[in-house]
């Protein structure tokens, strides 16, 4: 019942902008909690990359005193992935076209990991 609710979530994620090309749901330890991503990728391989970033980043953020960690982006030649909490013990990853408008899908993302806060 929880997966289908969070996989909802997801897929109005996904629909809102044709820019967003996948997302997932990653407890904080790893583990894939829900996910719509292309069938050519490795949903473990994305939950251990998420949760390494999402770590790295909060170390990150605390030691150069830059405050509570809001979310990681990474922009490669193809695109960008988005990581943010979503919760205390979940991260929301959207995977983006390069040509995407990085407002709207800050503010869909942002929207999501609330929806997804209050299931969890």
């Amino acid at each position: 019942m929880r997966e289908q609710m969070l996989k909802s979530i997801l897929s109005d994620l996904n629909g809102a902008s044709a820019d967003i090309e996948a997302s997932a749901i990653i407890s904080s330890d790893g583990l894939t909690m829900a996910a719509l991503l292309p069938q050519d990728v490795d949903e473990d391989r994305v939950g251990a990359m998420a949760a390494a970033m999402l770590s790295l980043g909060e170390r990150t953020a605390r030691e150069l005193s830059r405050g509570e960690l809001e979310q990681v982006m990474v922009k490669g030649d193809n695109g960008y992935i988005l990581m943010s909490h979503a919760g205390r013990d979940a991260v929301l990853t959207v995977i983006a076209r390069r040509e995407a408008k990085l407002g709207l899908i800050f503010l869909d993302a942002k929207r999501a990991a609330k929806n997804i806060e209050e299931i969890l």
